[in-house]
């Protein structure tokens, strides 16, 4: 083998080497979804072959999981507080499969009640305005609620009881 052949090899190595190093360093920061490490590391120039094998390698070895990171992501964005409408539109673009986020949102909706939330929610934002007139500030409270995900319903039935 020529020492061309050699060095071209090892730069197929090198450079897979260098996804799997990038794509750990986004992890750190982090749990990612699967396409999401697919666009970043597009970003970062690496052949389409590459990301591929750097992906299948990840899932193997339980670094990417779509299931783990919906969960992850989930929890973190109810700390927020969001409604699961702007949560689960987040995860499609983060291109999670349907059958993956109505999973989750399912589980998290067995300990969740976004009524509740949304009327101490509105409790709150409502006693920060309670300078304006009453009727400003709860169109204020319903728009800043609908902004976090909340559906039109809960928000006009939370809106009602205060």
């Amino acid at each position: 083998m020529s020492w061309l052949k050699k060095v071209k090899n090892s730069n197929k190595g090198d450079t897979q080497q260098r996804a799997i190093n990038y794509a750990f360093l986004l992890l750190k920061f982090r749990l990612r979804s699967e396409k999401e490490l697919f666009q970043r590391l597009k970003d970062k120039k690496f052949d389409i072959a590459t990301i591929k094998k750097t992906l299948s390698f990840l899932k193997e070895k339980g670094f990417v999981n779509d299931e783990d990171f919906a969960c992850a992501w989930i929890e973190s964005r109810l700390k927020k507080p969001f409604g699961l409408k702007r949560i689960k539109q987040e995860l499609k673009l983060k291109g999670i499969a349907n059958e993956i986020i109505d999973k989750q949102i399912s589980r998290i909706k067995e300990n969740y009640s976004e009524e509740e939330l949304v009327l101490e929610i509105a409790r709150n934002r409502l006693n920060k305005l309670k300078d304006l007139d009453a009727q400003k500030a709860k169109r204020r409270v319903f728009a800043y609620l609908a902004r976090r995900g909340y559906s039109p319903e809960v928000i006009c039935e939370a809106l009602h009881q205060l």
